[in-house]
């Protein structure tokens, strides 16, 4: 039963982001009824599940929670700034009961009875006319409802994996009136019989004001697992109609199969009220033969990372198998290597899909952020999300939650200025953050944007010197005095908030950036605003890379930077002038990285140019000899190597020899910055 506990719980956080979001998004437009009716399926969801796992805390609370979006959808309350703020705040609290371990906090217990009291007294404020306004309520939704056919067939197995569908099917009566029929047809002999596993199954009419999405909801967790059929008879209550009932009735006492002869004869009852097309639509879909397949399953990302391990040393074993063809030369070998090596890139391409996931939830927690640091800061801002459909390695995304947060809270905090002192410098008093994400080759790009007051290079430059972080006499160009910013402990704030200027920031942004191999820039204007860009690999595990070789020693660089390759006579590097080599009539600048690495010159007559991409330029990077393409699994570097940043990980070779990667943007400009 943990296992499924564990299971409601990741469910349940999944459902309360989703509940945060639709309130952000409600907050923008109270009176969208149909963001209502998300918020309150939400809670409906989460209600009945935790239920169903036992938590009951969690029900109570939000069954009350739930009535207020009740009675806002039936027009006895209105969205307003209080119900916001306590739905909220209820928000907060329900991610901290999914801990069960905080229920016993004196402060936990605090909050509850607080939050508890105040969603009381909006519930029943004393208004002796609340029970008349409900009756006539009831009354208007009951000529609104919908009547729906559903079919549920539990898998056997459901008692094992500690699911009552008692429970499921009392849930499901919750949404509206109903008439439900229980089959033991498939019950085995009483020596046959196994008391842990189910035979019945249930079919059932149900007429309701919610949507085929809440009674979806209701089977959330055994939908993959159980035969799920759900089927919208009418726009309206057939359960209301005398003759329909008395039918369904008749039918039930004679212990007729109410399955396929008896749905089509109350789609055939029904026919006067319910479109004719409809109807045989219906029929025709009923008698279908067909299981439906559900279009996505819920996988463990314990699971997930185990795929990505076996995907990982499939590509090792595949690099051996295809060093052992070339090195022995075995009739009939090479196709079939051939064919394996086509089957594990195809494995890793479908394997790299499963893991990219969209970037969504993690913009989705930020607007909740801005919101609640525009209350604190007083500042009005409009926070714009684009690109959030953008898909990212899970493992980086889970990386990615402070940097982001540090950036934004100091955009908050420093980069927006109050609205007083937007309006005097001719802005809007109501500032703008924009977050974004988009593909940039095999990159991802985060920025984050805001028309604040930008960062003054002067300031910045005075500070460093104050602190003996730079000379007085260095000349710096802008760009190198607004990454000082990412010097530990630098911070030119004038006082510490509960926001930001703790100087802690941003050197950890950078750090934090580079663990998921990533790179972090800044671009400022005084007065207009600043830009925080984030360059991210598309996966952690796996990359696509060109094999090539210094002094005998094998190394790897991502395709991903690469341009082009070139071969060039010797004489054209070791006489160049500057480090600059004519290629394609273009003159570019190089490195060789013999010559960087300590190492004697080559007795090669051609020199081979791996040109990549830097920044808006093109450079060269010097190698002895071009192997070719390779996948590298990159594995981390030991303790002895952390301090050689401009390798990004290791990668065993098909002989087991250990192949470093390149950062090729580190490497540049750790090499320009010695010159």
């Amino acid at each position: 039963m943990d296992s499924f506990r564990k299971k409601f719980i990741e469910e349940a956080a999944e459902l309360i982001d989703k509940l945060e979001v639709s309130l952000l998004e409600l907050e923008k437009s109270p009176n969208d009824e149909t963001l209502i009716q998300q918020v309150f399926r939400v809670m409906h969801t989460l209600k009945g599940n935790s239920a169903m796992f036992g938590f009951d805390l969690i029900d109570s609370f939000t069954h009350n929670l739930e009535t207020i979006y009740d009675m806002i959808r039936n027009g006895q309350l209105q969205v307003n700034k209080d119900i916001l703020n306590i739905t909220f705040s209820s928000v907060d609290h329900l991610k901290a009961m999914l801990d069960e371990q905080n229920y016993e906090d004196p402060d936990f217990k605090t909050v509850h009875n607080g939050l508890m009291g105040k969603i009381n007294r909006i519930i029943n404020p004393g208004n002796p006319e609340t029970e008349s306004q409900t009756t006539k309520t009831a009354k208007e939704k009951s000529e609104s409802l919908s009547t729906y056919y559903i079919l549920f067939e539990p898998n056997e197995n459901i008692f094992k994996n500690g699911t009552n569908p008692l429970y499921l099917l009392d849930e499901l009566c919750s949404l509206g009136e109903h008439k439900v029929f229980a089959h033991f047809n498939r019950l085995p002999g009483i020596k046959e019989i196994t008391p842990n596993l189910c035979f019945t199954y249930w079919e059932v009419l149900l007429a309701t004001d919610q949507d085929v999405n809440a009674i979806h909801d209701v089977f959330i967790f055994v939908e993959t697992d159980s035969k799920l059929e759900i089927q919208k008879l009418a726009e309206e209550n057939l359960l209301a109609d005398k003759l329909f009932v008395d039918e369904v009735s008749q039918l039930a006492e004679v212990q007729k199969d109410v399955g396929l002869v008896t749905i089509q004869r109350l789609a055939t009852k029904a026919s006067a009220r319910i479109n004719k097309e409809k109807a045989k639509q219906f029929t025709k879909e009923r008698m279908a033969t067909k299981d439906k397949t559900a279009a996505s399953i819920r996988v463990s990302s314990d699971k997930l990372d185990h795929l990505m391990n076996l995907v990982s040393e499939l590509v090792t074993t595949q690099a051996r198998l295809s060093l052992f063809a070339e090195q022995t030369n075995v009739p009939g070998l090479a196709p079939i290597v051939e064919n394996v090596h086509k089957l594990t890139r195809q494995l890793r391409d479908i394997a790299f899909s499963i893991v990219l996931i969209p970037i969504e939830n993690l913009f989705g927690r930020f607007q909740r952020l801005v919101r609640d640091l525009s209350a604190e800061l007083h500042k009005e801002v409009d926070f714009i999300v684009e690109g959030a459909d953008t898909e990212l390695d899970k493992t980086i995304i889970e990386n990615l939650s402070d940097p982001l947060m540090h950036i934004i809270r100091n955009s908050m905090d420093h980069g927006i200025e109050d609205a007083r002192v937007r309006l005097a410098n001719g802005k809007s008093a109501k500032g703008k953050i924009h977050l974004k994400a988009f593909y940039s080759g095999a990159s991802v790009i985060i920025q984050v944007s805001d028309d604040g007051a930008g960062i003054d290079p002067e300031i910045i430059h005075a500070k460093a010197i104050s602190k003996g972080l730079v000379s007085s006499d260095k000349k710096m160009s802008k760009k190198e005095i607004l990454d000082l910013i990412f010097l530990p402990g630098f911070s030119t704030a004038k006082k510490v908030t509960d926001v930001s200027g703790r100087g802690v920031g941003m050197d950890v942004v950078k750090k934090k950036i580079s663990d998921i191999r990533g790179e972090v820039e800044v671009e400022s204007e005084v007065g207009k605003g600043t830009t925080i860009t984030i360059k991210l690999p598309l996966t952690l595990s796996i990359i696509d890379g060109l094999l090539v070789s210094i002094d005998s020693s094998p190394f790897v660089i991502p395709l991903s930077s690469i341009d082009k390759i070139y071969a060039v006579d010797k004489d054209s590097i070791y006489n160049s002038f500057n480090n600059l080599v004519t290629l394609d009539g273009t003159q570019i600048p190089f490195f060789s990285l013999r010559k960087e690495f300590n190492l004697q010159p080559s007795d090669e007559e051609l020199e081979q140019v791996v040109v990549v991409n830097f920044e808006d330029n093109r450079v060269g990077l010097v190698v002895d000899h071009v192997i070719g393409e390779y996948q590298a699994v990159l594995k981390p570097l030991g303790k002895h190597y952390k301090s050689h940043d401009i390798f990004s990980g290791a990668t065993i070779l098909g002989d087991g020899t250990v192949a470093l990667v390149m950062d090729t943007n580190k490497i540049i400009k750790m090499f320009a910055t010695s010159k």
